[in-house]
């Protein structure tokens, strides 16, 4: 139960927070004010119902006060309303035994307009006016200023209870763009510590695979010369350990170089690491009794690609080809790979289910540029199934390596990515 706070739904920015407690502050005076108003004047006309005139007053500001001390708390929306009819009870009654009761609908007209939707309570507003206008006439007759005053009171209610109702949603929208912003910052600084691990794993696994890898091979290529040529036993046994010992280092230090690349890379190759991926993702949905069968097909020259982007290409295929099994209950995928001199692509086409792009009209859900942690069609399908904002924070990250991602998809006809990366940008 609140008394003009913040609307539910959102804190305001600090920027703000003076302002609304202002307000607050402003209501409260007022409303006392008032209220001790129309005590006064009925002990001074003292008059036959002044006792019940002032008991009505000050239950009227116990009722008030009961809902600033609930005003922090979080109760469902009734709680909220049956407050609002207390008051709106007390002030009626107060009608019927003086006409200075009227006054304590300014405060009430602002109390509707902040518990209530718009939808009801400028409605409400209008039948507290109109209570107004006949507590006075009854009292004092019918005149202009009866009619008048509540009406422009009312009039102007409306339009700053709707005005500060308005400012409270920017505000909200403001705080929660600040938090988007926040945390797309916090993600472009985690991928950009991926990337920088990522080049610092695929430096060090050169560095080994050019001096430590190949002198151990050379090494052990001349001693199994050496092993032939000696004629003598003990020292071609001797030979014949020293050539297994490095062998064995030779092995072991292979295995650090593919335990520095991403692990479905160990074969060296994007492609049959792919060709790989997609034949797994179909024993895995054939498995699980789902009708899913992936394809794979390079088109191109193939050419070595620096690791971080044959990473990006690969971890983008895993998370794209899980979502198809997931969520789109496809009975076909194709995935292709396109080396195109300057580019390297990478296409996913399901037959699944699809998705409704965002509401921008366009078939296409959105252009990105594709980052190391880019999600292709499925994985968007399920974000925009959800309501999230994936192609946003796709289209953030991917403002990083000059790249792009687009996805196509409507109910019924599937789903489509297409992601394309520069080669010399990851080099």
């Amino acid at each position: 139960m609140t008394v003009l706070e913040a609307p539910p739904g959102g804190v305001a920015p600090s920027a703000l927070r003076p302002v609304f407690t202002a307000l607050r502050l402003g209501l409260h005076v007022l409303v006392v004010g008032l209220a001790l108003f129309v005590v006064v004047r009925a002990l001074l006309a003292d008059g036959p119902d002044e006792v019940t005139i002032t008991v009505l007053a000050v239950l009227f500001l116990v009722w008030y006060g009961a809902g600033i001390a609930a005003a922090h708390r979080h109760f469902p929306a009734w709680p909220r309303v049956l407050w609002l009819a207390g008051l709106i009870a007390l002030w009626v009654a107060l009608n019927v035994f003086t006409p200075d009761a009227a006054f304590l609908a300014f405060p009430l007209f602002f109390l509707e307009l902040h518990v209530l939707p718009a939808a009801w309570s400028v409605p409400l507003v209008v039948v507290t006016f109109a209570l107004s206008v006949w507590g006075t006439t009854v009292h004092l007759g019918f005149e202009v200023g009866s009619v008048l005053g509540p009406f422009i009171a009312a009039g102007v209610a409306i339009v700053i209870g709707l005005g500060y109702r308005a400012m409270a949603q920017e505000t909200r929208d403001r705080q929660a763009l600040i938090l988007d912003l926040l945390s797309t910052r916090e993600e472009l600084a985690a991928a950009s510590r991926e990337a920088g691990s990522l080049a610092e794993r695929e430096r060090l696994a050169r560095e080994i695979h050019d001096t430590v890898a190949q002198g151990l091979s050379s090494i052990q290529m001349l001693l199994h010369a050496a092993e032939r040529d000696v004629p003598d036993a003990t020292t071609r046994e001797r030979l014949r350990l020293a050539r297994e010992t490095a062998a064995e280092n030779l092995a072991e230090t292979r295995r650090f170089i593919r335990e520095l690349t991403p692990p479905a890379l160990d074969e060296q190759t994007l492609p049959a690491a792919l060709r790989r991926l997609a034949a797994a993702t179909s024993e895995q949905a054939a498995q699980a009794g789902r009708p899913t069968r992936v394809s794979f097909t390079i088109s191109g020259d193939a050419i070595p690609l620096p690791m971080a982007l044959e990473a990006t290409l690969l971890r983008t295929a895993q998370a794209s080809l899980a979502n198809v099994l997931q969520h789109a209950d496809a009975t076909r995928a194709d995935l292709t790979l396109s080396y195109l001199g300057d580019e390297v692509a990478l296409d996913l086409v399901d037959d699944g289910i699809g998705f409704a792009p965002d509401a921008g009209g366009a078939r296409a859900a959105g252009v990105a540029r594709a980052a190391g942690a880019a999600r292709p069609a499925a994985s968007v399908e399920a974000e925009a199934s959800r309501g999230g904002f994936g192609l946003a924070a796709i289209r953030r990250r991917a403002e990083q390596l000059g790249g792009s991602a687009v996805v196509e998809s409507s109910p019924g006809d599937g789903t489509a990515v297409s992601v394309r990366l520069p080669v010399e940008a990851a080099g």
